[in-house]
């Protein structure tokens, strides 16, 4: 069983497996922190991230930063640790048993490769959801890692948003989601493994997913020629 076409998003032409996992190839990358404990900081300077890409001060940064259960009107700020100072910044797929403010309930972004859905793109029947595995390569230097869905994104947005560990793990080099430096170049390729999330879905050790996703790829015959 080959990957025939199956629909085009933003310009992206997909190609799905009858089995149901599907594959698709973008030049376009772009950078999401959201998940580091140490994506945000009040100061705007100090985190990874700028403010703005968190909504924040401005509306919008209800779905990204966590508010402070004591004044729900700001967001929360972590009180002690290593990342004390620094906002709690969520993912969509976190840790159900933990509290909202805890920064370790979330998918970190340095060390984690995740891949983000655009709203209008998650919608889609049988596109997979939140804690589903993935795979990822660069077509022109070859590097490849396992991946999960774990966040979302604008709802007309581009394929392509991706977390800062999986962009280095495609050849980035220290990637910046401020500026988009650092991001590696070439063509890559995404096989998304519908409903092939764990129960429950996070968290889950990067050795155990890594396992998973191959046996995934291997089970439609390895990386498909599209």
């Amino acid at each position: 069983m080959t990957f025939g076409k199956w629909f085009s998003y933003e310009g992206v032409e997909l190609f799905q497996h009858p089995t149901g996992p599907y594959s698709y190839v973008t030049r376009h990358m772009a950078l999401d922190a959201d998940g580091s404990p140490r994506a945000y900081h009040p100061d705007g300077k100090s985190g990874l991230d700028a403010l703005a890409n968190a909504g924040y001060p401005n509306k919008g940064w209800k779905s990204v930063l966590a508010v402070d259960p004591a004044h729900p009107d700001k967001p929360y700020v972590q009180p002690s640790g290593p990342n004390a100072g620094f906002f709690v910044s969520k993912t969509s797929l976190h840790d159900l048993h933990a509290a909202a403010t805890d920064a370790s309930a979330y998918v970190n972004s340095e060390k984690v490769p995740y891949l983000v859905f655009p709203g209008n793109f998650y919608a889609v029947r049988g596109t997979g959801g939140y804690g589903d595995l993935a795979m990822a390569r660069n077509l022109d230097n070859g590097c490849e890692t396992f991946a999960i869905v774990a966040d979302g994104g604008p709802s007309r947005a581009p394929l392509g948003e991706v977390s800062l560990k999986l962009a280095s793990a495609l050849g980035g080099q220290n990637p910046n989601p401020r500026n988009g430096a650092g991001i590696p170049k070439g063509r890559f390729q995404y096989i998304i493994f519908p409903k092939s999330r764990f129960n429950p879905a996070w968290p889950r050790g990067t050795g155990e997913m890594d396992a998973a996703a191959r046996a995934l790829l291997a089970a439609v015959g390895g990386w498909p020629t599209i």
